[in-house]
């Protein structure tokens, strides 16, 4: 029953040093259920939120609670009513104790309850009536033992005294016992008649010391009798003994013995027990003829350990005598000492200091002296001591630190065994679950991962799979999977392969070649908070599949210029002639090249090296060779299947290089030409040329109009004179003029840039006005009128396309016209005073005029001639390409 009320405990904190303190109240006895007791929190100095959130609870060891705590109020109440009598009996002080208990952290607090005692129980005789046969012949003195008065109450509301009723021959005398209690006697004063009072009737009445007081009597009934003048007495005051607890029935104790000096009958003794209690009825007897005291039932030292006993001796003429009996109890070793778990964390973190307390046993037994003494232990090899901390009670600690990867529990034995002969033990196991913290990093099974994949795989294919472990349980040990932040080639990572985060399944994101991801790491994190991780390299090894062909470096195919190895007629065997160099990206096998002549002008001239790519001559070269040799040169891997590169070498058997030039002009270009540069010119030079024309209108336009207003003012003028002089040697005549407007280019133009040449050609005789070579004549007024007219806004450019040569004639007449009209004034102002101011003015506006007029136009054609020249350019190599 006790065990069931310790565990009524369940899980208190332990992260906090036990905090123990203890208080006391007293209390009447009887006092109603729900009655204060004392306030608890304010006497601990504890606050209503920490007996809330502690769980603040009484435990106690007795069968019957009789105090209740209420938290919400932090105080006590009467929860049973209280009988001082039956909880306590004669013991005092009396009173009660239990434990109040907080958690997070533990606190114990003992709080013990004294009952003070009420007068609620009055004086009361064993028996109703009282008889005596007293002898006439009683001296005056004579004693006469009166049964005593019982009181359950204590201290000053118990017996306190006795009253007899009024009489003319006895008095009372009140005695009393070392224990404090009383006990009287009826003392004869006046001797006794029978002859005139036969029978005498007396009250004896006890009374406590309560307030109010409280009475009990007892009648007393005297019969006289016929002369017995002597008392038995006995031969020892206080008889002492001692006695085993569990001593069986019928065991002999001591004998009391009383003697008395009269004869006969009124010498004849009888031995009885006097004032007995009521729970010491049943334990011993005597024997009323030999006063042989025995053992009548269960002796227990835990109940009561010493019995102060009365025993009476009365003889035939009723005169009595009383000694006292004492009988020590002495303990046995019977009662095994109790375990009762107040607390205990489970599960308690694995983290926890050495130190903490784990759990809290009360150990109680009920045995006194060496039988009493308790040792408590537990199991050994165990992180775990236990340790006295108050009175009875023991804290269980941890000894060094947990692991719950090594042990995730415990099973603790508590044994308590007491210093008795033989000695009696007690055990009880704790179960005590250690708690994971995330103390474990996951740890991979291998220190690295490898695994080979064909490259050019699907994307989604599983490539391989990782594990990590975590030592830790639930959410600490629950394990994912990541990929580092890493980049390949710019690219992050998850661009190529992804992770399952659950299962650590590793995936191609998309098609491998053998040239990319080799290397990447994958971190594994646990659950745990916070989280703990490691890191594994895994290594890709991606095995080559013949998916590149040969890439042939030299000869640099072009289709810009055509590139000819030069053989002389002179050669001998085995002349080398170029190598071909060409690579493979892929691996292994798939990277072995081989070459291989497939066609060529003359294949009993050239053969290729199978290995090395070189090109030799196989035998001497002759006259009759051709000048121009074309090679086609197989490059083929050895991959399964093989791939395959074609190059075309072009080779002259040739002396000098004019020789090659001529031959090798008609090879033909690159034919694939880039057609969106023909169309990206053709439209830059219609839009050139529409916006050349309507420059071109625009401008006519406003010559005509200023045109006719020259007319209207030259009519409206003076009739002065107009002489307009032109400069000699205008024209380029023999290469000698003020301005040379003919030039002529010879361009040589090869596939080869390198091979190209420029020269110039003789300039062209032609001349746009005609003068005589000594430069003394002059034009006629008509002569002169026509080109003035036009202004020589025109423009006339010749282009000659011949085979591999261009020749380009340029004329800007426009210049010449800013040339004359500057020249002319300049004559102008050096002549005499007979030119009119008619004429000069204009030819200052004229002057003003021209340039301004005309720096559109010239704009526009320039960017027209720059067009229609890299038009013309683009048509003729189209048209070689064409032709060949």
């Amino acid at each position: 029953m006790v065990n069931l009320l310790w565990q009524v405990l369940f899980f208190i904190s332990c992260y906090i040093s036990f905090a123990i303190s203890q208080i006391r109240y007293s209390i009447p006895e009887e006092m109603s259920k729900g009655l204060l007791i004392g306030n608890v929190a304010q006497d601990l100095g504890l606050d209503m939120k920490r007996l809330r959130t502690g769980r603040a609870r009484i435990v106690t060891g007795e069968s019957t609670q009789y105090a209740e705590l209420i938290t919400d109020k932090g105080i006590l109440v009467v929860s049973e009513r209280i009988d001082r009598e039956q909880l306590c009996g004669d013991i005092t002080p009396c009173s009660f104790s239990f434990e109040i208990i907080l958690e997070n952290p533990i606190e114990l607090h003992q709080v013990t309850v004294e009952i003070i005692d009420v007068n609620d129980n009055s004086p009361v005789f064993e028996k109703s009536k009282i008889n005596f046969e007293i002898s006439e012949s009683a001296s005056t003195g004579s004693r006469f033992a009166l049964e005593s008065a019982y009181d359950a109450d204590v201290e000053f509301n118990s017996l306190q005294n006795y009253v007899l009723t009024r009489n003319n021959y006895f008095v009372l005398k009140q005695h009393s016992n070392p224990d404090g209690s009383r006990y009287v006697e009826m003392v004869l004063d006046k001797a006794l008649d029978r002859e005139e009072h036969p029978n005498l009737s007396l009250k004896l009445i006890a009374v406590d010391g309560g307030n109010p007081q409280r009475s009990g009597s007892v009648n007393i009934d005297v019969t006289v009798l016929d002369a017995n003048d002597n008392a038995p007495e006995f031969n020892q005051t206080i008889y002492r003994a001692s006695v085993m607890e569990n001593a069986p029935k019928g065991t002999y104790i001591t004998t009391v013995n009383a003697t008395d000096a009269d004869s006969g009958s009124n010498g004849h003794i009888t031995f009885s027990f006097s004032d007995l209690k009521e729970h010491s009825r049943d334990i011993f007897s005597i024997d009323d003829s030999t006063g042989l005291v025995s053992v009548l039932g269960n002796i227990d030292f835990e109940k009561e350990k010493r019995f102060e006993i009365r025993v009476k001796a009365i003889d035939q003429g009723g005169l009595t005598s009383t000694s006292k009996l004492v009988i020590e109890v002495v303990d046995v070793n019977d009662n095994a000492p109790v375990i009762n778990l107040m607390s205990l964390s489970s599960p308690v973190a694995e983290d926890v200091p050495p130190g903490t307390t784990i759990a809290v046993v009360n150990i109680k037994d009920f045995d006194s002296g060496r039988n009493g003494q308790v040792a408590c232990f537990i199991n050994e090899n165990l992180p775990f001591n236990i340790k006295s901390s108050l009175s009875n009670y023991y804290n269980l600690i941890t000894d060094a630190f947990l692991d719950r990867e090594t042990h995730s529990e415990y099973n603790i034995t508590v044994t308590a065994s007491d210093s008795g002969s033989p000695a009696l033990s007690s055990s009880t196991t704790l179960l005590l679950k250690v708690s994971d913290i995330n103390d474990n990093a996951p740890v991979f099974d291998r220190g690295s991962y490898s695994t080979h994949l064909l490259e050019n795989n699907e994307p989604g294919l599983s490539i391989c799979s990782i594990t990590a472990r975590d030592l830790d349980w639930n959410q600490n040990a629950r394990v994912s999977y990541f990929l580092e932040n890493t980049q390949i080639g710019g690219a992050p990572i998850s661009s190529y392969v992804s992770i399952n985060s659950e299962n650590g399944v590793i995936h191609a994101v998309r098609s491998f070649d053998y040239e990319q991801i080799k290397n990447f790491a994958v971190k594994a994190q646990d659950g745990g908070s916070p989280p703990l991780s490691s890191n594994v390299s895994v290594k890709i090894m991606i095995q080559d599949q013949n998916d590149n062909a040969p890439q042939v470096l030299y000869p640099v195919q072009s289709g810009a210029s055509v590139v000819a190895e030069i053989v002389p007629r002179s050669a001998d065997v085995g002349y080398l002639v170029t190598k071909v160099v060409a690579v493979d990206v892929d691996s292994g096998q798939n990277a072995w090249l081989s070459y291989k002549l497939q066609k060529a002008t003359d294949r009993a001239l050239f053969e290729v090296g199978l290995q090395n790519g070189e090109i030799r001559t196989v035998r001497q070269v002759t006259d009759k060779d051709a000048v121009k040799q074309r090679l086609t040169v197989v490059v083929e891997d050895n991959g399964q299947p093989s791939r395959s590169a074609t190059v075309n070498v072009n080779v002259a058997v040739a002396d000098s290089f004019p020789e090659v030039l001529s031959e090798f002009t008609d090879f033909p270009h690159d034919k694939d030409y880039n057609d969106n540069l023909t169309f990206y010119l053709v439209l830059a030079l219609a839009v050139v040329s529409f916006l050349f024309i309507v420059s071109i209108i625009a401008i006519l336009s406003v010559k005509c109009y200023r045109w006719r207003r020259e007319r209207m003012f030259y009519k409206s003028g003076a009739n002065l004179p107009v002489i307009p002089y032109y400069p000699p040697l205008y024209a380029d005549v023999g290469g000698t003029g003020t301005l040379q407007h003919v030039y002529n280019y010879e361009v040589c133009r090869t596939t080869d840039s390198r091979k190209s040449d420029l020269k110039y050609g003789r300039p062209c005789s032609e001349s746009i006005i005609s003068l005589d070579s000594s430069g003394t004549q002059t034009l006629t007024h008509a002569q002169r009128e026509k080109p003035t007219n036009q202004d020589f806004d025109d423009q006339t450019s010749k282009i000659i396309i011949t085979r591999g040569m261009c020749v380009f004639i340029f004329c800007s007449s426009s210049d010449w016209t800013h040339s004359a009209a500057v020249g002319q004034y300049v004559s102008l102002e050096s002549r005499s005073a007979r030119e009119t101011e008619a004429e000069k003015h204009s030819l200052r506006r004229r002057k003003k005029a021209n340039p301004r007029d005309n720096i559109c136009i010239i704009i526009f054609f320039r960017i027209y001639r720059l067009l229609l020249l890299l038009f013309t350019l683009d048509i003729f190599m189209i048209s070689s390409s064409f032709l060949d």
